[in-house]
């Protein structure tokens, strides 16, 4: 992932995957390959069964939020990055500040109607991803 190779990371993912079994790491490290794939419907899905088998992964939560907010489901993305801040205990910048922007889209949706966002995912390390607009 930090060489730019995502679909071989996502090779490496399902090799230990199937070597040590599916748990939260792995579906989180998969959706977060699939993510930087664009595959934003994969992503989401193996996002949300991480979560599922570990609510208290910052981590995957912040990456749904990512998908989410790629989805332009700002709403649904400040709850989930507000659920990775807290378990988080606030200690994450990338965090906040994804949450900053969930809060600026969901609080102001007339700017948004107006203007054509892009957003880049950029790498935090162990996973965790930070959603930057771009100009």
């Amino acid at each position: 992932m930090a060489a730019g190779e995502y679909e071989l990371a996502l090779k490496a993912y399902y090799r230990s995957g199937g070597e040590r079994g599916l748990n939260a790491d792995t579906y989180s490290a998969i959706g977060s390959a699939n993510l930087r794939l664009g595959r934003l419907g994969q992503a989401e899905e193996l996002l949300r069964k991480a979560i599922d088998l570990d609510e208290t992964f910052p981590a995957a939560w912040n990456n749904l939020g990512v998908v989410l907010m790629e989805r332009r489901e700002y709403g649904e993305a400040k709850l989930v990055f507000q659920r990775a801040f807290a378990l988080d205990s606030g200690n994450s910048d990338e965090i906040r500040e994804n949450l900053r922007l969930a809060i600026a889209k969901t609080d102001n949706p007339a700017y948004d109607s107006q203007q054509n966002y892009n957003f880049e995912l950029v790498r935090r390390g162990n996973g965790r991803y930070l959603l930057l607009s771009t100009p």
